[in-house]
C-alpha cells in the first residue's frame, strides 16, 4: 500500500513538473513570422507523428525551464512544421525534429534601420533572397551572435548612400562607415 502511494506521488510530481516546464516553451503559429523580430528564438520544428520529436518533448521543456531560470534573453518555442510548412521551409527544415536558432532579425522599414543604426555601433545586414551567401551568413551569425547584431533587410530599406553592385550582399556597418562583402571587403564613406 505504501509503495503504491509513493508511486502515485512520484507520478503526480512528474506530471506537475512536466506541466510547469511546458509553460516556458511557447507553442508558435503563423504570428511567429512577425513576432520574432524583436527577440532571439530557439525553436524546435517538429511533426506530431514523429517518434523522435515525441522523445525530445520532455527534454525541450527542460530547456525552456533552464533558459528561463538563468534569465536568458533567448526565448524557447516549438512549431508544428507540418501545419506551418512555409515558415519551416523559410528556416530550411528538411527533417524532424529540427532545432534552429532564429537570431537574424528583419528590418522591415527605413525607420527601423535608422533606429538600429543609432543603437548599435557595429552590426551586419544581409540583403537578398535565398542563396549560399545567406547560408554562410546564418552560420556566421550563429557563432558570433554573442558579439554583435545580425539583421536582414530588403534593398529599399537601406540608406540611399549605400551602393550595392551585386545581390545578395552582406553589409557591415561600423562607425558611420559601411563595408560590402562579396568575397572581398570594400569600404565606402
Amino acid at each position: 500500500m505504501a509503495k503504491r502511494k509513493n508511486r502515485m506521488k512520484v507520478k503526480i510530481f512528474f506530471l506537475l513538473d512536466m506541466a510547469f516546464c511546458k509553460g516556458f516553451v511557447e507553442d508558435l503559429d503563423e504570428s511567429f513570422k512577425d513576432n520574432r523580430k524583436d527577440d532571439i528564438w530557439l525553436v524546435d520544428f517538429y511533426a506530431p507523428w514523429c517518434g523522435h520529436c515525441k522523445k525530445l518533448e520532455p527534454i525541450w521543456n527542460e530547456v525552456g525551464l533552464e533558459m528561463k531560470s538563468i534569465g536568458s534573453p533567448v526565448k524557447v518555442g516549438k512549431m508544428d512544421a507540418t501545419s506551418y510548412s512555409s515558415i519551416a521551409s523559410e528556416f530550411g527544415v528538411r527533417g524532424y525534429p529540427t532545432i534552429k536558432l532564429a537570431l537574424i532579425r528583419p528590418l522591415p522599414s527605413q525607420q527601423m534601420f535608422e533606429h538600429v543604426q543609432k543603437r548599435h555601433r557595429v552590426f551586419f545586414v544581409y540583403i537578398g533572397g535565398e542563396s549560399p551567401l545567406k547560408e554562410k551568413y546564418i552560420d556566421a551569425a550563429s557563432e558570433l551572435i554573442v558579439y554583435t547584431y545580425f539583421f536582414s533587410a530588403s534593398e529599399d530599406v537601406v540608406p540611399e548612400y549605400v551602393i550595392l553592385k551585386e545581390m545578395p550582399a552582406v553589409l557591415v556597418f561600423k562607425d558611420e562607415t559601411y563595408f560590402v562583402y562579396d568575397g572581398k571587403f570594400r569600404s565606402f564613406n
